[in-house]
């Protein structure tokens, strides 16, 4: 037998009752099933190794303990660290304006998106936005042009599908088109 079909066949016969058994050291299910995936994984890292332990699924269950027993000493040092700072900053506005600029700004393609957010919302300048996105200087300022284009338009339409425009008082007629695209079709 091969050493990686000893692992299949362990995987197979015992991955159950070590979730089971780390389940109860845990008291998580995800938790234990990651445990319990990483040791198998540093099983595959030396199969040769790993077949020739006399006792393969106690190793298992070894390395999954201290896998999560690791992982449950790191996350009290963060929880700690997290008390210390204070509470989470308040929770994103949710009125409609706001829910309409996040809905809108998740049409854009990914590069306008995240032009924009990094520019104004995280407010960087343009040169670091460049640097953050791996892109030149000038290939921002057109992503933000364009975006700022795209949203505009994308915000008009969902003002005019609340209150449609019939005009503009200059002579110019808008007529909104209410087809499945939400275009607006502006004529003079």
């Amino acid at each position: 037998m091969s050493d990686g079909d000893l692992i299949s066949e362990l995987y197979a016969g015992c991955f159950r009752r070590l979730v089971v058994q780390l389940y109860a050291v845990t008291g998580d299910l995800t938790e234990a099933q990651e445990a319990v995936q990483e040791a198998f994984t540093r099983a595959l890292v030396s199969p040769r190794r790993f077949a020739a332990l006399e006792n393969p699924e106690a190793w298992l269950r070894r390395v999954a303990v201290n896998w999560a027993r690791s992982r449950y000493r790191r996350r009290r040092v963060l929880d700690g660290l997290l008390r210390r700072i204070g509470p989470p900053p308040a929770v994103a506005d949710h009125s409609p304006e706001h829910l309409a600029l996040l809905a809108a700004l998740r049409v854009l393609p990914e590069g306008q998106r995240h032009a924009l957010a990094l520019h104004y919302l995280v407010d960087l300048p343009v040169d670091e936005v460049a640097a953050t996105l791996g892109v030149s200087s000038g290939t921002v300022k057109s992503r933000l042009s364009r975006g700022r284009v795209a949203l505009a338009a994308l915000l008009a339409d969902t003002d005019t599908s609340a209150a449609p425009r019939t005009g503009t008082g200059t002579g110019t007629k808008c007529a909104t088109d209410a087809t499945e695209t939400g275009r607006i079709d502006v004529r003079s």
